[in-house]
């Protein structure tokens, strides 16, 4: 496996059947977490930074090695959007809880599958390894906008 092809698959997470995005976002919150509680919400969002330009690059080398768009088992993509969306429990409380975590995961994953605009139209449009990656960075930020208001309200601890 080149090196292109593992961090597009973060490391096979993207060669497990079925829903490789949701076992890429799965295998993306250890990591996240460790982040966050190294560093706190900067290394996070460090860290979310660094994974979407690598993820630029190895989304781009490797879906012109298979010849397919956004093939589905690169989740690189999924990785930079989870850690995005964690970004206010990591803001709020250094490291985020198993709540922040759960509710994290599935807000990012709600708004990955459903697409809501822009992301629909980023994942349209836009094409190679930017491509692959921009439309899971939008979904990203509206699931931390959505995990910020749980714990705005209180929803979350």
């Amino acid at each position: 496996m080149s090196g292109a092809t593992l961090l597009a698959t973060w490391f096979g997470a993207g060669l497990l059947r079925p829903a490789p995005g949701t076992w890429g976002s799965f295998a993306a919150l250890p990591f996240g977490w460790a982040l966050a509680w190294w560093g706190g919400w900067p290394a996070l969002l460090a860290g979310a930074i660094l994974v979407f330009a690598v993820g630029v690059w190895a989304a781009d080398v490797h879906c012109r090695a298979v010849g397919r768009h956004d093939a589905s088992e690169v989740v690189i993509d999924e990785v930079a959007g989870q850690w995005l969306t964690l970004l206010p429990a990591a803001i709020v409380a250094g490291t985020p809880s198993l709540a922040h975590l759960g509710a994290g995961f599935l807000l990012f994953r709600i708004f990955d599958v459903a697409k809501p605009w822009p992301c629909s139209l980023l994942d349209r449009k836009v094409k190679g390894g930017l491509g692959v990656m921009i439309d899971d960075v939008a979904a990203g930020v509206y699931g931390a906008a959505m995990l910020a208001l749980l714990i705005w309200i209180g929803a979350m601890g």
